[in-house]
């Protein structure tokens, strides 16, 4: 007479020693990973954490400590304290943040300053000489009155030397489209491109 009760108990045991192997096998290639999760979040990255950031603007070397996610517009006006790029629309709009980098035009509000470590940044007060002398394309903008209220004339007289030297002023025509992503809510655009022309001369452009 066959015991039902034993091999009910051990039907039920091989079952369960069947799913436990099952799972155990099906585990086994997450646990490395696992693994790895926990090590990594027992020393949580502080992504908020300021880095220093060593940058070279107008000829000098500027170190600060910032967030990885700081602007360079940013950077300049609140850490180093030159403000002569305007914050405008903060979205690469009006032109009013723009700088030269490595001597090529660019929108500080949409560089991050951790990429512009190894690069020679010029923001408006790094154009005069040793001695005060404006440098041409100021000197224009003065000549031509090519401003009002002033609060885009950096962003404009930089990108207007980019426009220059990039071999984009070659006509009214030419220097209306090429600086055409820099708004003055002013509209003295057409002193502007008089002023561009005439510093494109002085400047051999």
């Amino acid at each position: 007479m066959s015991d039902k009760s034993g091999d009910a108990v051990g039907s039920a045991t091989s079952r369960r020693g069947f799913l436990l192997g099952s799972a155990l096998t099906g585990a086994a290639p997450l646990l490395p990973r696992a693994a790895a999760a926990q090590a990594t979040d027992a020393v949580p990255a502080d992504v908020h954490a300021p880095i220093p950031v060593e940058l070279q603007v107008n000829g000098q070397t500027h170190r600060v400590s910032i967030d990885v996610r700081t602007s360079l517009l940013d950077t300049l006006r609140e850490h180093i304290a030159l403000t002569g790029a305007k914050k405008g629309c903060d979205h690469g709009q009006c032109g009013a943040c723009t700088v030269l980098i490595d001597g090529r035009r660019e929108l500080a509000c949409l560089t991050l300053a951790v990429s512009a470590g190894a690069r020679e940044i010029t923001t408006i007060e790094g154009l005069a000489g040793p001695n005060g002398e404006l440098h041409p394309m100021q000197q224009a903008f003065v000549d031509n009155d090519a401003f009002q209220c002033g609060y885009c004339t950096p962003g404009q007289i930089l990108s207007a030397i980019g426009c220059v030297k990039e071999g984009h002023a070659g006509s009214a025509a030419e220097i209306r489209e090429y600086m055409s992503g820099n708004i003055c809510r002013c509209a003295a655009y057409p002193n502007i491109v008089a002023a561009v022309a005439q510093a494109r001369d002085a400047m051999g452009g």
